[in-house]
């Protein structure tokens, strides 16, 4: 019996040590308290390195007094509504943990000003004829707060379209409105919604973020070095970019400093920096840099443990993914995954790609895979599988249906033919069901956008519609139809204080009212001269769990575009759930955000009113106060 017994906790100890601990970065309790007509609601974040009975007091200081608001340490969600404030005066809040009936931890202050708005302002130096466009998030200086970095477009054009278009700006700004460094592509790096990928994470663990780009002479960084040569201009009389050396950087993020520059991977063409077109042409499918200059990025745990960036090129016809590292502060070559380039069975991923990614583990290994539209590419750069269904637009990769083991893929089609929407088996590829896409006169090109979000509590899973090409209703995670209507497909967001979803398009967050199949207003922040980016792809600056607790916040611009305006839900909520962003694959959701065609975040577990607690995640958090140099 002792064997046995021993046999049993040895297997046990091999089982949970093949899954390597993910470096994760350090958050702190991210208090925010926000103004809510005659209350102020505050929040904060339950970590996964709480100890499991932590339970939170919440202070008010005013006029030098401080105030305990709560009677009992609140051991439920954490959030609390100060209903007896004088909103006159300037407050400020703060939170401590107790344990074992001791205060232990206490958060930082919150300050709310006197007579106070109902989101947080963030001014901006936004250069002559720019706007604020996408953004991403990390901390780049290693507080425990995120920081902004800020992707400004002048003139833009996409791949398609001939034109010239200004050099790419990107800004970091920190919450209190700082400006911390600014970066010029320069006049060799095109504008538009396809060219500029950036990926904002801490790459080497030293526990500050860098920021990725693809980069070409004339860049200027933060601190106002060129790479390459500043007097070249690449530039044809179409304004296409197809001649030239291309490079990719790694930034520092606290300075914006370039601190490694590589030849980028893949190349236009693999034997010379100045292609002609039919050299283009034949690589590619077009010969003018439409189907060429589609790039992807992203962040992936490889080995399960630490960070790799994550660039592509091509979803068309071929597809090039390339993994690095960044190791003693140099881009360090992974793999290179193309389809091809005559490897056996490669063929076959061509043509697969979206205008997005998604990275998750879909396998179960404890590794990352990348989820590239209708095909996914292993951990080790090889294919996993490839559906064969082709090009889409939006992707959504979650557990969409908890029945089943593992996670699901929802996934478009952007033609019209017999999988306009499908849902698949995110480990082996297997479609479960799928829709046709119908052309109805003037239809355009397909489905262009879809979701997949929990927004009906009557049927377990996630619900998946689309816009146009013929696919009517919501459809259930078996594919039956549950509803005639459909909200707008553009984003989701976690708003109000239950487990569904809610609807995020445009400047407005709206409750899908399930029963009466129409949408309900919670939010319009056009209300507060706010406007949304991307022409009808309609998404804000960035949507993520930012602070406070689990739920989300959501960035816009004002229509002046000089500010950035952060809201955060004041509705009161009854569960706990620890901080979205300590969530793996939601984490990394963020970083990829930004790319292409704008993607909501998810998180690898099934949300809903039912559900378990869900389990830690096997992550190792970064001390910032052993490696960083303030």
């Amino acid at each position: 019996m002792q064997k046995k017994i021993y046999f049993m906790f040895t297997l046990l100890l091999a089982v949970f040590g093949a899954f390597a601990q993910r470096q994760m970065e350090f958050l702190d309790r991210g208090l925010v308290a926000i103004a809510n007509g005659k209350d102020v609601a505050i929040s904060w974040r339950s970590l996964v390195t709480d100890a499991e009975k932590t339970a939170f007091n919440v202070y008010r200081t005013t006029d030098g007094k401080t105030v305990k608001l709560n009677q009992q340490p609140l051991i439920e969600a954490t959030f609390f509504n100060d209903a007896k404030v004088d909103q006159t005066k300037k407050q400020i809040y703060f939170v401590k943990t107790v344990l074992a009936g001791k205060e232990k931890e206490k958060s930082k202050g919150f300050v709310v000003a006197a007579n106070s708005k109902p989101y947080l302002s963030i001014k901006l130096q936004t250069p002559n004829g720019y706007s604020p466009n996408d953004a991403s998030v990390a901390d780049l200086d290693g507080d425990g707060e995120y920081e902004i970095v800020l992707h400004q477009v002048g003139r833009s054009k996409d791949n398609s379209q001939s034109g010239v278009t200004d050099p790419p700006i990107f800004q970091a700004y920190k919450l209190d409105g700082t400006l911390l460094w600014s970066i010029n592509l320069g006049k060799n790096i095109r504008e538009g919604a396809h060219y500029t990928q950036f990926m904002v994470y801490d790459f080497d663990g030293d526990g500050r973020a860098e920021i990725a780009m693809k980069t070409a002479d004339g860049t200027i960084d933060g601190k106002g070095i060129a790479i390459g040569d500043t007097t070249k201009d690449y530039r044809n009389s179409a304004g296409y970019i197809l001649a030239g050396p291309e490079y990719l950087t790694m930034f520092d993020g606290l300075t914006g400093a370039a601190l490694s520059t590589v030849k980028y991977n893949p190349p236009r063409h693999p034997e010379t920096e100045n292609p002609t077109s039919d050299q283009l042409k034949k690589l590619w499918g077009d010969g003018y840099g439409n189907r060429m200059d589609r790039f992807l990025g992203g962040v992936a745990y490889l080995n399960g443990k630490t960070p790799s960036l994550i660039m592509a090129r091509g979803y068309y016809t071929r597809a090039v993914i390339a993994a690095w590292n960044f190791v003693n502060k140099k881009l360090v070559p992974v793999w290179v995954f193309d389809s091809e380039d005559g490897t056996p069975g490669n063929k076959a991923y061509s043509g697969q790609g979206n205008h997005s990614l998604t990275v998750a583990d879909v396998d179960g290994d404890g590794k990352d895979e990348i989820v590239y539209g209708a095909m996914t590419i292993d951990d080790n750069g090889k294919g996993l599988y490839s559906t064969g269904i082709g090009h889409g637009d939006a992707l959504h990769v979650s557990d969409l249906d908890p029945n089943r083991p593992g996670l699901e893929v929802f996934d478009i089609q952007e033609r019209f033919d017999d999988a306009g929407a499908s849902f698949r088996d995110a480990k082996t590829g297997e479609v479960i069901w799928k829709k046709p896409s119908v052309k109805a006169g003037d239809d355009g090109e397909g489905p262009g956008r879809g979701l997949s979000l929990n927004i009906d509590p009557r049927y377990d899973g996630a619900e998946s519609w689309v816009a146009g090409a013929g696919i009517t209703g919501i459809f259930d995670v078996k594919g039956n139809k549950i509803a005639n209507n459909t909200p707008p497909c553009n984003m989701g967001i976690y708003w109000d204080g239950d487990l569904l979803s809610e609807i995020l398009n445009g400047t407005k967050i709206d409750k899908w009212d399930y029963l009466n199949e129409k949408t309900k207003l919670l939010l319009n922040t056009a209300d507060f001269n706010c406007a949304s980016n991307n022409g009808t792809k309609a998404t804000p600056t960035l949507v993520a769990d930012l602070f406070g607790d689990w739920r989300e916040e959501v960035i816009y611009k004002t229509t002046d575009n000089q500010e950035l305006r952060i809201f955060t839900t004041a509705i009161p909520t009854k569960h706990k759930l620890y901080s979205l962003m300590q969530n793996p694959q939601y984490r990394l959701s963020i970083a990829w955000q930004n790319v292409a065609y704008n993607q909501p975040p998810h998180t690898d577990y099934y949300m809903d009113e039912t559900m378990k607690k869900p389990s830690l995640p096997n992550i190792k958090i970064v001390n910032p106060t052993k490696n960083i140099k303030k």
